[in-house]
């Protein structure tokens, strides 16, 4: 190769770098076949893999596969890059066919191919695999490679081997940041709060990476007001000049959960501070923290400022309306959903209904139900039956509701029969709310919930021989009933209290604010 090739050579793997079209990366690809760099043996594997790496990055999953097939005798760097490829396009079962084709061909991997390999039996939870390929990074010797054994102990933790994960992070003689981070974010993976909190609190560094897969396994395991407080944690410390999308999204949701709207203001200034809006899934934690929170103008708002609407968009904007009675309103909106050529997922239909059940919409609502039975692509989900159960009982059509829950093809759950059993009690059907209830008592035979709603639905009734029976059964059962949680967002603090608690010390100021309010309750006679 003359000077004038080796600079046009240089030039085109500078600018694939920096490729952000597809028009521009065909015309290099064009350029570099018609120079014949393609076919020239010392270039060809570097530029292939750039080429590869370009599409993929345009998700153009296709084009790249064609590029390596035109490679003679791919080295393990362009095995490697197609591993990637098809793992970056959500094909990790493809990733691991290739890897088993790199080693028929008898080629020896590397750390990168071993470490690709991995992340495909983790997203496979093929265990067998993981095993496998574990057994040959001993073999050669990759063992003592930091980045692969992290995604070792990623591996593990996909598959719910927690006991390997730990045993492989021990035996790391090096120790990262995401090392601590990987295995961290398995112990969430498996719900298991406790042990992710000992990994966290043991760790000698933590970055942002490690801050958020607290937080968010914190939100995702049903504790939100640990969530916050960790956040706050985080806020005091060095931690606290850095934030990300993900963050952002997990604060809220633990802020919509709890009620908390003082708090996710203020998390929405910092949001806007530093241009996290703009990124779609902040914008619709947003609004699911702002419906929560009662605030259905700021919902509007925001759903009118975000440039292009996902799904989840939608979704929420539907939702929001359901919860606030707002039914004639979700249906607009989902019309409009659906003009706009975003395809409506299971928990659109679900939100969509909902909203018609909230409304007392029952023709529309079982329209909705008809075009989904209808449909070949969705078919209706338990919850999706649930709904229109709860829809049929809130308009008083007990019979039909209770012929919903017979002919459907799925088996009711507790919370479909516990629908049932509330609107029996709202009409006064007593008959079918005995049936409901003791079908809720067969599925979930601890629920004290039911067992107390019988109880005073006897008792209502003068049907003191049953009553007494319910209690019978709560003592022979060991059911109690479980005391009512009360959450206050005090100066931007949420605090959570039990009924009857006595080992938790309220501060004097909530006591007198409980004091306050009782008498408040009391002089109105409410």
């Amino acid at each position: 190769m003359n000077q004038f090739d080796l600079m046009k050579y240089l030039s085109l793997q500078r600018t694939l770098q920096s490729c952000a079209s597809i028009d521009q990366i065909k015309r290099i690809h064009a350029l570099c076949v018609t120079l014949g760099f393609l076919h020239t043996q010392n270039l060809q594997q570097p530029l292939s893999c750039k080429l590869l790496q370009s599409y993929k990055n345009v998700g153009k999953a296709e084009q790249a596969q064609r590029v390596f097939d035109q490679i003679n005798d791919p080295d393990v760097v362009s095995w490697t890059c197609l591993l990637n490829l098809y793992l970056h396009s959500g094909l990790p079962s493809k990733s691991l066919s290739a890897f088993s084709r790199c080693l028929h061909v008898g080629l020896r991997p590397d750390s990168f191919l071993i470490v690709a390999a991995l992340s495909s039996c983790g997203k496979c939870k093929d265990l067998v695999r993981g095993r496998v390929v574990h057994g040959m990074l001993l073999r050669n010797g990759f063992d003592e490679n930091p980045v692969v054994g992290n995604a070792l102990i990623d591996m593990y933790c996909r598959n719910g081997v927690m006991g390997m994960a730990a045993l492989v992070f021990e035996s790391m003689g090096s120790k990262d940041v995401f090392s601590w981070t990987t295995l961290l974010n398995g112990y969430m993976l498996c719900n298991n709060v406790s042990c992710a909190r000992e990994v966290f609190d043991a760790m000698p560094e933590r970055n942002l990476v490690s801050w958020t897969a607290m937080i968010t396994g914190c939100v995702r395991a049903g504790a939100p007001v640990q969530a916050l407080e960790m956040f706050k944690q985080m806020e005091a410390g060095d931690g606290g000049a850095l934030h990300c999308a993900d963050l952002m999204v997990a604060v809220l949701s633990a802020c919509a959960d709890v009620g908390a709207l003082d708090f996710g203001q203020c998390i929405h200034g910092c949001v806007k501070k530093r241009r996290l809006e703009l990124d779609v899934a902040v914008s619709n934690a947003l609004m699911d923290m702002y419906s929560k929170s009662g605030r259905l103008d700021l919902v509007v708002r925001i759903f009118d400022e975000i440039l292009k609407k996902d799904v989840f968009s939608w979704t929420t904007m539907i939702s929001g309306y359901a919860y606030h009675g707002e039914g004639h309103l979700a249906l607009e909106a989902f019309s409009r959903m659906l003009e706009s050529g975003v395809n409506p997922n299971e928990v659109t239909l679900l939100s969509v209904l909902t909203a018609c059940s909230h409304a007392g919409l029952v023709v529309e609502g079982k329209l909705l139900f008809n075009r989904m039975i209808q449909c070949r692509y969705m078919k209706p989900k338990i919850e999706h039956y649930g709904c229109l159960v709860d829809l049929l009982g809130r308009a008083g059509l007990l019979e039909e509701a209770k012929e919903v829950i017979g002919m459907m093809p799925i088996s009711p759950d507790a919370a479909m029969w516990r629908s049932l059993l509330n609107a029996c009690l709202v009409h006064g059907n007593l008959s079918m709310a005995q049936i409901a209830g003791k079908k809720v008592i067969e599925l979930e035979p601890n629920d004290d919930g039911v067992y107390m709603l019988l109880w005073n639905m006897y008792c209502v009734a003068d049907m003191w021989k049953e009553a007494l029976e319910i209690r019978k059964f709560m003592r022979e059962r060991r059911v109690r009933k479980n005391p009512g949680c009360s959450m206050v967002d005090v100066n931007g603090v949420v605090r959570e209290f039990f009924a009857e608690d006595t080992s938790l010390h309220v501060s004097a100021e909530l006591c007198h604010l409980l004091k306050g309010m009782k008498e408040h309750l009391e002089t109105y006679h409410f």
